[in-house]
């Protein structure tokens, strides 16, 4: 089976990430999904043979909306989304995110993404019309299969991919991962 299948049918077979990407879909936002670790982790955990999830710590909804960019905006979703589905809510509008990074402004969800400081995290699912996952991954979803934490050399931030990866104790977590481009 391909990974990007495999990604797929292991999202639709989690009814919390499943239940998660209902209620994302609810809010009807442009270009969204659920991003970083939400996809990242259940990976690693399925890799590493794990018989439950890593707890997360947030659910990072992303989206790209350039009509508004207000953070207040972002947390009116949040609240609502939190009276929907009680899970820790993290809404970003990626339209404005490139002030923040010092980038050139996107131009859309995956191409935010594409300037993430993990290869690994820039991964996201959202469902389709039909209820499909669908999976956004601007450098395709075979990294994450590899048992790898790369650099990303499009954004190559190595102090804060050294952080990243001891603050979210990664390498403890799962084990049997290999830090690429230190």
């Amino acid at each position: 089976m391909k990974h990007s299948a495999q990604l797929e049918q292991w999202i639709a077979q989690d009814k919390k990430r499943m239940k998660a990407l209902y209620a994302a879909a609810e809010m009807g936002l442009p270009d969204g999904c659920l991003a970083a670790g939400f996809v990242r982790n259940l990976v690693w955990d399925k890799m590493h043979g794990f018989s439950s999830p890593t707890a997360l710590n947030d659910i990072d909804l992303i989206y790209f909306d350039p009509s508004n960019v207000s953070e207040e905006r972002d947390r009116h979703i949040e609240k609502r989304l939190k009276r929907t589905v009680d899970l820790p809510w993290s809404v970003k509008n990626q339209a404005r995110m490139h002030v923040r990074n010092l980038d050139q402004p996107y131009t859309s969800t995956a191409d935010a993404m594409s300037y993430w400081v993990e290869v690994q995290t820039a991964v996201g699912a959202s469902l389709d019309d039909n209820g499909e996952v669908v999976i956004i991954a601007p450098f395709g979803v075979d990294p994450l299969f590899d048992f790898t934490i790369t650099l990303n050399t499009k954004r190559p931030k190595p102090l804060d991919f050294k952080r990243r990866i001891a603050e979210k104790r990664w390498l403890e977590i799962w084990p049997q991962l290999k830090v690429l481009n230190p």
